[in-house]
């Protein structure tokens, strides 16, 4: 198993085993609540906290670790501050139902630690979602601030803490009625602030909630979300998918943006995954690389092993953009000229190329090993 392997087989173990310690961490806050087993070293009303604590913790490790399956980095930096938080929690509630979260929690500790190159991918809000994480923010601050500065007119309100849970509950629409108005200067402010804070909150949740909907909608049905879509120009289009295919994404995926086209469900799940740009469609229809934008693409790449279908493939997207750079690769020698007369601007053969270089060098030729070497050094440089 080469490094490459062993540092994905390590980057799948982190990510399993701090999914493990998010179910540990929920599972045993909730037991903690029920069946308080209380120890003699911590006080009963830490260990209460804690399995409080621990419960949301829990669902914190959740969210770091749906971050973590998409590679992101922040999702790597929450679950390293949230391991030790864990362990900690683990500990302070001094039960047997803890044992196993203590002990899970320090042993993906260093395995996270260690597979940090995997997750590089950085987390991109959109300008909408900030704006109404901003919003959100700045209204739960005005109402907090507010309730506090007229706590006079609410009786039960006497901390920070207690303004900060009005203002929660209000903006929320939950509202207890726990926590009321009583003078007209605090009444005009519930008023202000049930508007801006339900609104706020309704704002945010449409913002920050609506794309991770549409993305399951757009994964279920094998498409990428219009975001995506929208953002892609001067990209290559991956026509098909092939042996030659992976070679092809890992170069594209260096430096340059890509998505690729396949019609099997199966190959594009596994692509998806790995966080690629895929589109379940047909790369022969027109409608699908209209789809994938073909009109702001830079180059289309067709390199199947269906020399017919990527003729059709080749076809499509020169009748749809004439002036557009298209390169094959062909499965057969005897194709070459067909592909050419498809639209092909560049058709090359690897078997063709492979077998000579082959030839040369079992003749006793040391330039086709240099030959070789040299394609390998410029492209591992370029």
């Amino acid at each position: 198993m080469d490094v490459e392997s062993r540092e994905l087989v390590s980057a799948r173990a982190a990510v399993l085993l701090t999914a493990l310690v998010a179910a540990l961490s929920v599972v045993t806050g909730v037991v903690n609540i029920l069946n308080p087993q209380f120890g003699p070293f911590v006080p009963g009303a830490v260990q209460e906290v804690a399995g409080f604590t621990g419960t949301l913790t829990g669902f914190l490790m959740v969210a770091s670790v749906l971050g973590m399956r998409r590679g992101l980095r922040s999702a790597w930096w929450s679950t390293v501050v949230l391991l030790p938080v864990t362990a900690l929690q683990g500990l302070v509630q001094v039960s047997v139902y803890s044992v196993p979260l203590v002990v899970c929690s320090v042993a993906a500790f260093p395995l996270v630690v260690l597979t940090r190159r995997r997750f590089d991918r950085p987390l991109s809000l959109s300008t909408g979602q900030l704006a109404a994480t901003a919003t959100l923010l700045g209204a739960l601050s005005y109402g907090t601030v507010g309730a506090y500065a007229l706590r006079d007119g609410f009786p039960k309100v006497s901390t920070p803490l207690d303004a900060l849970y009005f203002a929660l509950v209000t903006a929320s629409t939950i509202g207890y009625g726990d926590i009321t108005p009583q003078t007209p200067a605090a009444k005009l402010f519930t008023l202000s602030f049930a508007v801006l804070g339900t609104a706020g909150f309704a704002v945010a949740l449409g913002a920050l909630l609506a794309p991770a909907i549409e993305a399951r909608f757009a994964s279920a049905l094998g498409r990428m979300t219009t975001s995506q879509l929208e953002s892609l120009e001067n990209h290559v289009i991956v026509a098909g998918y092939g042996e030659l295919t992976e070679s092809i994404l890992a170069e594209l995926g260096r430096d340059h943006p890509f998505v690729v086209l396949v019609k099997e469900p199966a190959i594009a799940e596994s692509l998806r995954e790995r966080g690629l740009n895929v589109l379940t469609e047909d790369p022969s229809d027109a409608a699908s690389l209209h789809h994938a934008n073909v009109d702001r693409a830079a180059a289309v790449v067709a390199a199947t092993n269906d020399d017919g279908e990527d003729a059709l493939s080749i076809l499509t997207a020169r009748q749809l953009r004439p002036e557009i750079r298209i390169v094959a690769a062909a499965t057969e020698r005897e194709n070459e000229q067909k592909l050419r007369a498809a639209g092909a601007d560049v058709v090359i053969s690897p078997a063709v190329i492979g077998g000579r270089l082959l030839v040369r060098s079992a003749l006793g030729s040391e330039r086709a090993e240099d030959i070789a070497e040299q394609v390998l050094e410029d492209t591992e440089g370029a």
